[in-house]
């Protein structure tokens, strides 16, 4: 493996790390996943449904990443709470 490569995965797994385990940050990645979710959902509904109808395969794709995001946004929240939940018996 390359160093460049090695190099980008360090720092990439080091900038989830600290995320993941910083409270505020945490929150302020879920805050922004929930508003792509919404602006996803809306542009959906609103913006390019004529689009969509037009071709199947562009409605399952569409419908499917928000549905991704969606279970991403549900696991993330509850990574958040266990993650809380923990926080809080080790204060104790």
């Amino acid at each position: 493996m390359s160093e460049g490569k090695h190099s980008n995965w360090q720092s990439s797994k080091g900038l989830a790390k600290s995320i993941l385990h910083d409270r505020p940050a945490r929150r302020r990645a879920m805050g922004r996943s929930v508003a792509l979710l919404l602006g996803m959902f809306a542009i959906g509904l609103w913006g390019i449904d004529g689009w969509l109808k037009a071709e199947l395969m562009r409605f399952v794709l569409w419908w499917g990443a928000c549905g991704f995001l969606a279970i991403f946004v549900m696991l993330f929240g509850l990574y958040d709470v266990m993650r809380v939940i923990r926080e809080e018996r080790e204060r104790l």
